[in-house]
């Protein structure tokens, strides 16, 4: 009888990924015959896992610190590299995405289903404004986008803010997301909420 086979989803804040666990995930996907995939999230997904080393899998990679995807975590952005990396960068996008994500560390539960998306200029290289919650730079600060989407249906969010601080960013998004928490019983994506009237920003 085959063994079944599962995936292992390793979080990668700012999409980044350790030299000590990428060592670790190529070690272990010789020994298990796995496949490594870099997902479209900015996340490393381990394929084809054995089900008796998920455990043993999982316990070597959080030894060096690795976290895992899991219901009731805070999505982390997706971001485009950023200006050290890129030409046409205007911000860190690293550091907003740490800012963030340390906002939101101490939160227990976080309703699905929206994502997050931060690009370091107007050209939407990380889609922000097919994202739940988009955040784009420009050369006056950052505009905020809400409620936008891909999919086969695909739609652009509704801008929010314009020339925002980088406070201001945290901010809205921990507004954003407290509604979303409000609002939802079960899996819902920000777009479904522009409608209600109590939604906390206006069209800009």
């Amino acid at each position: 009888m085959n063994e079944k086979k599962i995936s292992i989803t390793v979080l990668l804040p700012a999409g980044r990924l350790p030299l000590d666990i990428m060592a670790k995930a190529h070690e272990l996907a010789g020994r298990y015959d796995l496949g490594i995939y870099c997902s479209l999230t900015q996340n490393m997904r381990l394929i084809n896992v054995p089900e008796s080393a998920v455990d043993n899998v999982k316990n070597e990679l959080a030894e060096l610190g690795a976290d895992f995807k899991g219901p009731g975590k805070f999505p982390l952005p997706r971001i485009c590299v950023g200006k050290d990396h890129c030409s046409l960068g205007l911000v860190d996008t690293e550091e907003l995405s740490g800012r963030i994500t340390a906002r939101f560390a101490g939160r227990e539960k976080t309703k699905a289903k929206f994502k997050i998306a931060i690009c370091g200029c107007p050209l939407n290289c990380s889609s922000p404004k097919e994202t739940d919650i988009g955040v784009v730079a420009t050369k006056k600060g950052y505009e905020i986008y809400a409620g936008g989407k891909g999919g086969a249906f695909p739609k652009i969010g509704r801008r929010i803010k314009r020339e925002a601080t980088a406070d201001e960013v945290v901010d809205i998004i921990a507004t954003l997301v407290d509604f979303h928490h409000e609002k939802t019983k079960t899996k819902q994506r920000m777009y479904k909420l522009l409608a209600d009237p109590e939604f906390p920003f206006a069209e800009v």
